[in-house]
């Protein structure tokens, strides 16, 4: 998607959008995003709007807060006007519409961006940017630990095995430091995982050992306990160099929030703005 047409795309937005009187709560009417959204027929935008209210109600928010039916007049080529049926739509209600759009359209790939609710909210983005940081080096690790766990359990390797190879290479990585000595030193809950309650850097750290040691085990065709603990050592040895010559010892960073916590936080936030941008209820505290 070029320049130019994002700016006319945002310009359009912006020149489309209204504002709730005495609010800050802006919104959209349906049948305007239908045009720019590059939907023909109405019928099949209502497809679209049907699906986002479906997203809207599982995602625990009541559609009536953010998708609001009204009648309008329009003057047709006569002169004359007809009532047609028309949606107030809030930011909210215009994200979920993108969201189930066609992506293949550029004018749906863009609103998914433009009616994000956290671009509103600088500190909900950055608390976003946080999480999304640290979930994806957390996703990343988990896949190449389940990796490794299926490469070395066809190398002759069981799951207790795996706990010692990943425990002595955290000894490695933490400067003598094993998985329990690492959980005890961050006050980690019982039955919880010790990457959990790292620092993005760490976990970041810690996939790139794990990630060469499944590509040498396969590369090497190594089995065994023994051979393929040598290389996680070796491996996470290296890694740690590597950080310690960047000034950082990563036994040594304090425990970052829970990620399970910092995620249910987010959400929250998110919640809470979401609601904070319903339409206001109309006269018999429904919004019908």
């Amino acid at each position: 998607m070029n320049n130019e047409l994002i700016t006319q795309l945002q310009a359009s937005f912006n020149l489309l959008a209204h504002q709730v009187e005495n609010s800050t709560i802006e919104y959209w009417y349906a049948r305007d995003l239908q045009k720019i959204l590059d939907y023909e027929r109405w019928e099949n935008f209502e497809n679209v709007i049907a699906k986002a209210k479906i997203s809207c109600e599982t995602g625990g928010s009541d559609c009536a807060d953010h998708f609001r039916y009204v009648t309008k007049m329009v003057t047709l080529g006569s002169g004359a006007e007809r009532p047609i049926q028309d949606i107030m739509l809030t930011r909210y209600a215009c994200y979920l519409i993108a969201q189930n759009g066609d992506p293949k359209k550029d004018a749906i790939a863009f609103a998914q961006t433009y009616f994000a609710i956290q671009t509103r909210k600088q500190e909900i983005l950055e608390q976003r940017k946080e999480l999304s940081e640290r979930l994806e080096a957390r996703a990343k690790l988990r896949a190449a630990e389940t990796e490794l766990s299926e490469n070395i359990y066809q190398r002759g390797v069981d799951d207790k095995g795996f706990g010692r190879i990943r425990s002595k290479g955290d000894n490695a990585l933490f400067g003598g430091n094993n998985t329990s000595q690492m959980k005890d030193k961050l006050s980690v809950p019982k039955g919880r995982a010790l990457a959990d309650f790292l620092p993005t850097v760490t976990i970041t750290a810690k996939n790139l050992a794990t990630e060469i040691t499944n590509h040498n085990v396969k590369q090497n065709n190594l089995h065994g306990e023994n051979s393929i603990t040598q290389e996680h050592v070796q491996n996470n040895s290296s890694v740690r160099k590597i950080l310690v010559e960047r000034g950082i010892k990563p036994e040594n960073l304090p425990a970052s929030e829970d990620i399970q916590k910092l995620e249910r936080k987010a959400k929250s936030s998110e919640k809470k703005l979401i609601k904070e941008n319903a339409l206001p209820k109309l006269n018999g505290g429904k919004n019908d």
